[in-house]
């Protein structure tokens, strides 16, 4: 199914389901943090169960549309590398919170930050047991976004005018020629 829905009339309609239901996702789940900080544990189990399916809903009309590659181990790559940095950048932010009293917020971010790091570690190892031997970009170009550090590989000439960049969602004239 991936990109079936590319330059079909309906293409429009899936962007905007992908998008309404990423949000959804970060809806549902900020009304379950809510409803558990009013006590409403039943209230909140039940806005996951929704976030999570809203989740599930957007990946289907990201890869209708084809908003990831189909061969995606150069993306989980970045991934890896972005979630693994992650760490220590978020722990720098929640230190700076801490710093500025909001230690309640800063607890979990910690915990997020040790989650992110572990993110890596668990891409890492699927990529490690999983993916393919890493292609050579020798002779190919590569460019770079600045916001995230994802690497393409190839033309991006060639990715029409709306591409984004599938970590950060920077536009294609952001990214930098690396090679």
């Amino acid at each position: 199914m991936h990109g079936i829905v590319k330059g079909r009339p309906f293409e429009a309609f899936v962007e905007k389901m992908m998008q309404g239901e990423a949000t959804g996702v970060m809806m549902y789940y900020a009304l379950a943090r809510l409803a558990k900080e009013q006590g409403l544990d039943e209230v909140s189990k039940e806005f996951m169960a929704i976030g999570n399916e809203e989740a599930f809903h957007s990946g289907f009309y990201a890869v209708l549309k084809g908003a990831y590659p189909q061969d995606f181990w150069n993306l989980v790559r970045s991934l890896q590398k972005v979630e693994a940095a992650g760490e220590e950048k978020i722990k720098a932010i929640s230190d700076e919170f801490r710093a500025a009293g909001l230690s309640e917020a800063a607890d979990e971010m910690a915990v997020f930050a040790r989650q992110e790091g572990g993110h890596g570690f668990r891409l890492e190892a699927l990529i490690n047991r999983f993916a393919p031997e890493e292609t050579s970009v020798e002779g190919r170009k590569v460019y770079r976004c600045p916001v995230c550090g994802y690497e393409y590989v190839g033309d991006l000439e060639s990715e029409p005018d709306d591409y984004v960049c599938p970590l950060c969602g920077q536009p294609k004239k952001a990214f930098v020629l690396k090679k």
